[in-house]
């Protein structure tokens, strides 16, 4: 498998991003090189699976947050996941960037609305100018939850094929239920990229937590503004 994988619909010549496969991980060097960006210029949020979003101005110090909006240039922003769904989001009409984590706990608190209402209350974003790229997750294929767990995220996305029930077992596509969320802000869905990878089924590709069951490496996306 590559590095990473570069949404298409995000890099242009005013932007860069990339979803990090196991090899590139979220190696600060490493993405620092990639990014053309000081060590000390690259930041990831304090992920604690919350609904809250940081919007990052000068203060560059972690905070608890698990979405991150900037309109700053030569920053690296990202978010780092080993089966959640990491998102990223340009609008260039703005020049304004974001990164998401989210988990099923993000996804019920709808993590991805959040971060769009903050993009179009704080610098004026539309939707229909926002993009969205989707990077690898565990997919409904492999994502066996409680009811607890998809109630919680029907309840925030509505109905759509993003669950169904087998042999008695609840699955749940996190991904497109973030997908779907995306799409009830008003985000057209020319404007979104979707990965097809399942981290839970990538073994050697991608970083599970489900299918290794302990404290593991992570993966992640990253963009920036040039």
């Amino acid at each position: 498998m590559e590095k990473f994988i570069e949404p298409a619909n995000l890099n242009t010549s005013k932007t860069k991003a990339i979803f990090t496969s196991k090899d590139f991980a979220c190696d600060i060097k490493s993405l620092a090189k990639e990014f053309d960006v000081r060590e000390d210029k690259v930041y990831l949020p304090d992920q604690k699976h919350t609904g809250r979003v940081q919007v990052l101005e000068l203060d560059l110090k972690p905070i608890k947050v698990d979405a991150v909006i900037t309109k700053r240039k030569g920053i690296l922003i990202g978010v780092h996941v080993a089966d959640c769904v990491p998102i990223l989001l340009y609008d260039a009409q703005k020049a304004v960037i974001g990164a998401v984590h989210s988990g099923w706990r993000g996804t019920a608190k709808q993590i991805l609305k959040n971060t769009v209402k903050i993009m179009q209350d704080k610098f004026r974003c539309s939707a229909e100018n926002i993009l969205v790229a989707v990077g690898p997750s565990i997919r409904q294929c492999c994502y066996n939850v409680g009811d607890d767990v998809k109630t919680a995220v029907q309840k925030a996305t509505g109905e759509g094929s993003y669950h169904r029930t087998q042999d008695g077992k609840l699955f749940v596509d996190l991904s497109s239920a973030n997908v779907i969320q995306a799409l009830s802000s008003g985000i057209p869905q020319k404007n979104i990229w979707q990965s097809e990878e399942c981290t839970h089924c990538s073994p050697l590709g991608f970083y599970s937590y489900r299918r290794t069951k302990d404290s593991i490496g992570r993966q992640g996306g990253f963009i920036r503004l040039w």
